[in-house]
């Protein structure tokens, strides 16, 4: 990958993160003491069953390699800020939201490597021999996520007015960024693209599909109340396809690595927007 499109994928996600800290305060990491039960569940359901199930869908139905490892790196990435915004349109509980994707961020700095190098040991075929440097990661990942974290909490500190007034701006822009970089990989992969879209859609449905039910259908086992649990279920299905998007495509410089991630980016907005919408209809 050259290096503007590294670049590019480096700075699109460190403008996200910034972001997403204008966003939070220091009680959103607090929030983990105050609602133990439902913050737990949460972080089991994303660090946890999202990589299992991913791992044994891939086993279950094997695929071309770049899709499998694509698949794998999602997988071991964060949530996103759109399930913030999910969250909030569904009038689920936001603040539990803010709270799992501030937390699973920081997080998923360290466990990225672990699970992102048990997928290229299973699935990358003839470049087993390819693995994430773990100290270089996760240097990396703290220099574009938790600094640009951080930052976007100081401002939203010391100028609210400011931060409140970006949100929306920067949401918007963060998507924007997103499509321009699914555009770019589908230009360089067009030779191949509509067969590892195919295999992709379907892994990527199944995927969300089941992590989203799973999440919801544990938060009520667990007598949660509908607003988590249809919280925790966005949390488990919305991943930051930035992020993956930028391990494939910078830290594994191998673009087709990044079309699984593509495809689930597309599909999470359709089956969130139903979650959204299906909440709102029922009160569940």
């Amino acid at each position: 990958m050259n290096g503007t499109a590294t670049l590019i994928l480096g700075l699109a996600l460190i403008f996200t993160m910034w972001g997403m800290g204008l966003t939070l305060v220091i009680d959103d990491f607090k929030r983990v003491f105050e609602k133990p039960k439902a913050i737990f569940l949460g972080l089991i359901n994303q660090l946890i069953f999202l990589p299992l199930i991913a791992f044994g869908l891939l086993k279950l139905l094997p695929t071309n390699p770049e899709v499998a490892v694509g698949i794998m790196i999602l997988a071991a990435c964060p949530g996103g800020p759109t399930s913030n915004l999910l969250s909030l349109l569904a009038k689920a509980d936001t603040a539990l939201s803010v709270s799992l994707t501030a937390v699973t961020s920081v997080i998923t700095v360290f466990s990225i490597p672990i699970i992102v190098n048990i997928g290229l040991e299973n699935f990358a075929g003839d470049g087993k021999d390819i693995q994430l440097d773990t100290v270089k990661t996760i240097g990396t990942m703290i220099i574009v996520v938790i600094i640009p974290m951080i930052a976007g909490m100081v401002i939203k500190n010391r100028v609210p007015d400011f931060a409140a007034k970006m949100e929306k701006p920067v949401r918007v822009i963060s998507v924007i960024l997103l499509a321009l970089i699914i555009v770019g990989i589908v230009i360089k992969e067009r030779a191949h693209i509509l067969d590892y879209f195919a295999q992709a859609g379907i892994l990527a449905l199944l995927l969300n599909s089941i992590t989203m039910l799973f999440g919801f259908g544990t938060s009520r086992l667990l007598k949660l109340s509908g607003k988590q649990a249809v919280t925790i279920s966005l949390e488990s299905g919305i991943q930051n396809g930035t992020m993956a998007l930028m391990i494939a495509g910078t830290l594994l410089a191998n673009v087709s690595y990044g079309i699984a991630p593509a495809v689930y980016s597309l599909i999470m907005y359709f089956t969130g927007g139903f979650l959204v919408n299906l909440f709102l209809k029922n009160k569940i």
